[in-house]
């Protein structure tokens, strides 16, 4: 299966982010939150199969704001439910981005079930998401990406991934209380 490195794909969604609040779960948000720091980032460990569930909270508390997940292929298959939830739900400004590299990579790189099998995309157009596709290339997704983020939710996107560049592990900031509370003063304050 083709792959992209996942840092140069979460820089270009990166750059059409704008002002939404992005859920981001283990090895994406580690480098999220390198690649675009911001008081709108809501980023986690530790939370497996939770980040989508959380982005759906947050979709639906703030209709008013786009809310980006970066989800991992791991982290979805311990919570696959969430993905009926959110299409019975229908947020227009939720768009689910996976992380898909076929592996438990916060977990010494197991292989996830399925892995290079699952059809993700095929999971969410059945669960009822407005749209899904898959994307394995940096050139499709910067064509693309425009037109994902500007359509209505609830949009999936499974990111074909690889490890790229190792950014730091921070994990004080990642379960620092700071964070979490410059993340609510940020959604009061817009």
């Amino acid at each position: 299966m083709k792959r992209m490195k996942r840092d140069a794909a979460l820089e270009i969604i990166a750059e059409h982010a704008g002002d939404s609040l992005v859920v981001a779960a283990y090895q994406a948000a580690f480098e999220w939150i390198v690649i675009r720091p911001s008081d709108l980032n809501l980023v986690a460990t530790g939370a497996m199969g939770q980040a989508s569930s959380h982005g759906l909270g947050l979709a639906i508390g703030r209709p008013d704001r786009k809310v980006l997940v970066l989800d991992g292929d791991g982290s979805l298959l311990m919570n696959l439910g969430s993905l009926v939830t959110i299409a019975e739900a229908a947020p227009e400004n939720l768009f689910h981005f996976v992380c898909n590299n076929g592996v438990y990579e916060a977990n010494g790189s197991h292989p996830t079930p399925g892995s290079g099998t699952v059809d993700f995309p095929g999971l969410a157009r059945a669960a009822g998401y407005r749209s899904a596709a898959a994307i394995d290339d940096l050139a499709d997704l910067e064509s693309r990406i425009g037109d994902v983020l500007g359509g209505r939710g609830p949009v999936f996107v499974d990111l074909r991934v690889e490890q790229g560049e190792a950014y730091p592990q921070d994990y004080a900031y990642m379960h620092g209380a700071g964070h979490r509370a410059a993340f609510k003063a940020a959604l009061r304050a817009s």
